[in-house]
């Protein structure tokens, strides 16, 4: 397990009972480094969406079980957040939710000429992801995406 994977784990770990306590689910933690800044990040959602006062009652109080716990030895920034209506869809709990709703889908390199596609998230697997496009069913290698995520319809 990589440092980031550790961080990311031992994070969660802290952040589910005060979720819970807090009436929100856990989205999503990440650690990453942006610049000369590292950032742990906490996405948290709930019916309804989150507001500003989840996300300062959920980061004060993992802000605290996280001095306490002292796991991270870099300077970082907390960040609580809800993961946004254009959410990356990153774990597989994440497609299993989505099936039915609108994506779009971004490839490290281009397929039939084309590095973005979307459509409605019809199925997934361990090596790929099936969405109904307007020219009709396109499969697409888990393996070639670097990124797939709600699309935000206006």
């Amino acid at each position: 397990m990589s440092r980031r994977e550790e961080y990311e784990t031992k994070t969660e770990q802290l952040l589910e009972p005060i979720a819970e306590e807090c009436g929100v689910s856990i989205y999503d933690v990440e650690y990453v480094k942006e610049g000369s800044d590292y950032y742990l990040r906490a996405y948290i959602d709930k019916d309804g969406g989150v507001n500003i006062q989840d996300c300062e009652n959920v980061s004060r109080r993992l802000s605290g079980e996280l001095d306490r716990e002292d796991f991270i030895p870099d300077a970082y920034i907390l960040e609580v957040s809800s993961p946004g209506l254009g959410r990356i869809l990153k774990k597989e709990k994440h497609l299993r939710a989505s099936v039915g709703e609108k994506v779009e889908i971004r490839l490290f390199g281009p397929m039939d000429g084309r590095k973005d596609f979307s459509g409605t998230l019809e199925d997934f697997d361990q090596e790929s992801v099936t969405i109904l496009e307007e020219e009709g069913r396109t499969t697409l290698k888990r393996a070639d995406m670097a990124v797939i995520r709600l699309a935000i319809d206006f």
